[in-house]
């Protein structure tokens, strides 16, 4: 007698079921991560930092002269300028410059820039807002914040 040979193996309908539940399970897994969410709150981080760091250098500045603030803040929030701009660059494009916040590097190394400074800031611009109240009161600002926060400090 000749044993038939019987085939072994899995058919289409079961590797596809199992393809199905792998491609649920991935899209779950993504879900979960959400990669571009992960990136926008780090560059959130980044900003918050950055808007501390900024207004830090400024007290810091003020301290050491007085309680001036640097005279090129005024009362309508104003994009900072790029550090080492001419003043008369930064003038003429509408920005601040705080280049008296990185001279001989006493309050800062250089003005940080916003991460996502590649599109969303002008030329010669880093993306993070300052202005003084009436009161003296300063408060810069990262207007280009991601994931609908506010990130502003005011001092």
């Amino acid at each position: 007698m000749r044993k038939l040979k019987q085939n072994r193996g899995f058919t289409l309908i079961e590797i596809l079921i199992v393809i199905g539940i792998i491609a649920i399970l991935a899209a779950i897994v993504i879900v979960a991560i959400n990669p571009a969410r992960q990136f926008a709150q780090a560059n959130n981080a980044q900003r918050s930092s950055n808007v501390n760091s900024i207004l830090n250098a400024i007290h810091q500045y003020a301290i050491d002269n007085k309680g001036t603030l640097p005279s090129n803040i005024t009362t309508t929030a104003t994009e900072i300028c790029i550090g080492g701009t001419a003043t008369t660059t930064c003038t003429s494009s509408s920005l601040i410059p705080l280049n008296e916040l990185i001279w001989g590097e006493t309050y800062l190394v250089s003005i940080p820039l916003d991460p996502g400074c590649t599109s969303a800031c002008a030329t010669n611009g880093i993306g993070y807002t300052v202005m003084k109240s009436a009161n003296g009161r300063v408060t810069v600002a990262a207007p280009d914040a991601e994931i609908g926060e506010t990130i502003s400090v005011t001092r």
